[in-house]
């Protein structure tokens, strides 16, 4: 009988039939981790065009998380930041980032994006955010309660980006569906995946990534070509007009980067979105509190749900030499696995860490990333975008709640729903 000694066989993170279990399961799996004290080494999952490994570390505590991200120097981000296995080429060449890159490359390149989500340059965006939102509420108030996820969460976060990046409104369904496609990629709905298909699936799985990735590399490669020379002050107008010292960003660089933000620019924001409604239907006595002083609380209430539900769980760093971390001796060339989710109900750290408590302070939560060169470039956007959208449904119509349970993404990466139903008294 397998005991707690053997966690790696008790809690099979590598095996996408842990991350179907409910989300306190799941909780209590990295809370008894958590507890293990030792950190426990999983074996890589099994994937076709791939080479497995050695295994990886799993991350768990609060302290871990944030000291690997603090020394990029040891914890790399190259080769691969976003996958336990390195990608086959066939999909690298459209989703190698500056995600998975360290500086001086890295910093060369976030320069020029980063005046584009700083606070000054976002206050610019603030009426067009409300307006959007509005429209938003308009339409849902119209066409009555539905699916949450599909009216609202998803709607905010896409428009704005695409907004950012010029791509027309005609386009953003077919956004939608590829970034879908990228980020849900272990899920059946999106590719055919199944966790009993076994490894043959997730190679198909890999294709239909590759060619979703295509897709939206050709749309950058479209909208490059119109702005080259002609730029209409849209972010694809200063990224391929860029010039970073004296080198400008290759078609390439420029398709996975653009991949990368609607990507990115989406699908955390709606996830967080999501999954606030849930909370607060959940929680009706910190939605009454919300409600009391939403000026005064919406901050800490927007803090609080980026760290209870983490829309991304984790990413990978790789050691680049011999470490010693809080204890234990890491080798170079070993892969460690930063589970945001974990360190986020950090009992070391946060009391009572399984309570939604939008008053918690302090709140140093790393469901953005942990602090460092690749803390979220859209961190201030995602809050943003969090705070108007909800300060426009809970104004408008107060009672709007969740009906019912999500319809999760099964996905080790991104804590999202597909499907959320809610009701409401349309005023």
């Amino acid at each position: 009988m397998t005991t707690q000694a053997d966690p790696a066989r008790e809690i099979p993170l590598s095996d996408l039939r842990f991350w179907e279990r409910p989300l306190t399961e799941r909780a209590a799996a990295f809370a008894a981790l958590r507890a293990h004290g030792a950190p426990v080494r999983f074996p890589d999952p099994q994937i076709p065009f791939t080479k497995g490994g050695a295994g990886y570390w799993a991350l768990v505590r609060h302290a871990d998380v944030v000291e690997a991200s603090r020394n990029p120097q040891i914890f790399s981000s190259e080769p691969n930041a976003t996958t336990v296995i390195d990608s086959p080429g066939f999909v690298d060449k459209y989703i190698n980032s500056m995600i998975n890159m360290d500086d001086p490359r890295h910093a060369k390149i976030r320069r020029i994006v980063s005046r584009a989500f700083s606070p000054r340059m976002l206050a610019k965006t603030e009426d067009d955010i409300q307006a959007r939102a509005a429209r938003i509420v308009d339409e849902l108030i119209a066409s009555g309660p539905g699916d949450f996820v599909a009216k609202v969460a998803v709607r905010l976060p896409v428009e704005v980006i695409c907004d950012m990046l010029g791509i027309p409104d005609a386009l953003h369904p077919r956004v939608v569906r590829l970034t879908n496609i990228v980020l849900g990629n272990s899920d059946a709905e999106y590719t055919g995946i199944t966790p009993e298909m076994g490894k043959l699936s997730t190679g198909r799985g890999l294709v239909k990534v590759a060619l979703a990735s295509r897709e939206l590399h050709r749309l950058a490669a479209r909208l490059g070509r119109e702005r080259a020379g002609n730029p209409t002050g849209d972010l694809t107008s200063a990224l391929v007009n860029a010039n970073i010292d004296g080198e400008r960003l290759t078609t390439q660089e420029f398709g996975t980067f653009f991949l990368l933000l609607v990507v990115a620019g989406n699908e955390t924001t709606r996830t967080a979105i999501a999954h606030g409604l849930k909370l607060f239907t959940d929680n009706p006595d910190q939605r009454d509190l919300l409600l009391a002083d939403f000026d005064g609380r919406v901050s800490g209430a927007v803090e609080e749900i980026v760290r209870y539900s983490t829309p991304v769980t984790q990413f990978r760093r790789n050691l680049t030499r011999d470490h010693e971390m809080n204890g234990h001796h890491y080798k170079a060339g070993d892969k460690v696995l930063l589970f945001y989710n974990s360190a986020n109900r950090d009992e070391s750290v946060f009391d009572d860490p399984d309570a939604f408590d939008i008053t918690r302070s302090p709140n140093p939560h790393v469901g953005f990333g942990g602090p460092g060169p690749h803390f979220c470039l859209g961190a201030n956007l995602a809050r943003r975008e969090i705070t108007v959208m909800f300060r426009e449904l809970f104004t408008r119509i107060p009672d709007i709640r969740a009906d019912g349970e999500p319809d999760r993404l099964l996905s080790s990466f991104i804590n999202g729903f597909k499907r959320l139903p809610c009701t409401f008294t349309a005023p």
